[in-house]
């Protein structure tokens, strides 16, 4: 009896040895086609990722050089300005030794002929006040003119 069961125990046990061996054999399998699988994929990844990188490579290439004509633009307005900041500031100091200078002698020469003028009328004297007219002469001469007017309506011509 100890053997029977013995025997028992030991077909139970190559059988499942058996069937561990055929599980391990069919997931090696389906790991194997697994594998063909995402193989097949990442070629087809890779080729379709390859023209993008190209595309990526020459953008990256076209901003560089993009970058490299802006610095150099940049550069070049900079020295621009610089050159205009330097003539502008020479061309001021020219204006104001033109220009300025000769406007303050002016501004003393004419300040001066104010002050000599200002004196003489001081000195000068005084005009003799205007004669008066009686308020008749007023009244008549209001008149003649009112007739003169009323006879220039009159007119035709």
């Amino acid at each position: 009896m100890m053997e029977t069961s013995m025997l028992i125990f030991m077909g139970a046990i190559a059988v499942a040895v058996v069937v561990m061996a055929m599980v391990q054999v069919v997931v090696l399998l389906y790991s194997t086609r697994v594998a063909r699988r995402v193989d097949r994929l990442l070629d087809r990844v890779e080729k379709e990722i390859q023209p993008l990188l190209g595309s990526i490579n020459v953008a990256s290439g076209d901003m560089s050089r993009v970058t490299s004509l802006v610095v150099a633009q940049l550069e070049r307005a900079d020295q621009l300005f610089a050159r205009f900041a330097g003539r502008f500031e020479h061309l001021m100091s020219v204006g104001q030794d033109a220009v300025v200078e000769p406007v303050k002698r002016s501004a003393a020469v004419l300040h001066g002929l104010h002050v000599a003028l200002t004196a003489l009328r001081e000195a000068a004297p005084e005009p003799a006040p205007e004669r008066t007219r009686p308020k008749d002469e007023d009244q008549d001469q209001d008149r003649d003119k009112d007739q003169d007017q009323d006879q220039d309506a009159l007119f035709i011509g």
